[in-house]
């Protein structure tokens, strides 16, 4: 029944189409999931704005919440405002202290705010900060995850990755992470779940590891 179901609300990464989650299986009987969508934020708009405004799209209470790269940090923020069941975070950052050396100097020099205008045009940049790799014969893939070229949304995304304050690691969150990440390549350390060979885009090409996983660490 309906109401004995778990929802689980999935965020994909920066820039990055849901359909990232089309291999995500879990048992019907047990659980529904949700895809969440990125909105395009207003060009001054503060991430507690947004992320109480993508909180209106949790429309069940107990949820599990995952989120994937800048989506792990946004769900971060997110469950400071909702009553979750589980929160996930994949292939991301417990704190701005794992942020690699490039995106805080982006953050010290205020590069970032020129930089989006690049990623826009340059959909081979945007693959290497999005998913940490370039894309030579993967000109398709990357365009069928990558949907999202908004210059507003890239603009203020990139601005709150360099510029996001979180100091410690959430308690509450079960962090996971692949030990081959390039994007992210500080963030095995601590209270973390690594997955070897993992790279940034392993909720793509490590699906079975979380189709298998996950309602374990959910009911866990």
């Amino acid at each position: 029944m309906e109401t004995n179901l778990t929802h689980v609300y999935l965020m994909p990464g920066m820039a990055a189409d849901p359909i990232i989650f089309e291999h995500i299986k879990l048992p019907v009987e047990r659980y529904k999931i949700h895809w969440l969508e990125w909105q395009i934020p207003d060009k001054e708009e503060t991430l507690q704005e947004y992320t109480q405004r993508m909180c209106k799209f949790i429309v069940h209470d107990n949820v599990v919440l995952l989120g994937v790269s800048f989506g792990g940090m946004l769900v971060q923020e997110m469950s400071k405002f909702l009553n979750l069941k589980k929160l996930f975070v994949v292939s991301s950052v417990k704190s701005h202290h794992e942020l690699p050396k490039r995106l805080k100097l982006l953050k010290v020099t205020k590069a970032y705010k020129i930089l989006p205008t690049q990623l826009v045009s340059n959909i081979d940049l945007l693959a290497k900060y999005v998913f940490g790799e370039t894309i030579k014969k993967r000109v398709d893939l990357y365009k069928k995850y990558l949907s999202v070229n908004d210059k507003t949304y890239l603009d203020w995304s990139i601005k709150q990755v360099v510029c996001w304050e979180q100091e410690e690691p959430n308690s509450k969150a079960i962090y996971i992470h692949g030990d081959n990440d390039a994007v992210f390549p500080h963030s095995c350390g601590g209270d973390c779940i690594v997955i070897k060979g993992g790279t940034h885009i392993m909720i793509i090409n490590k699906y079975k590891w979380f189709n298998e996983n996950l309602p374990k660490l959910i009911e866990g």
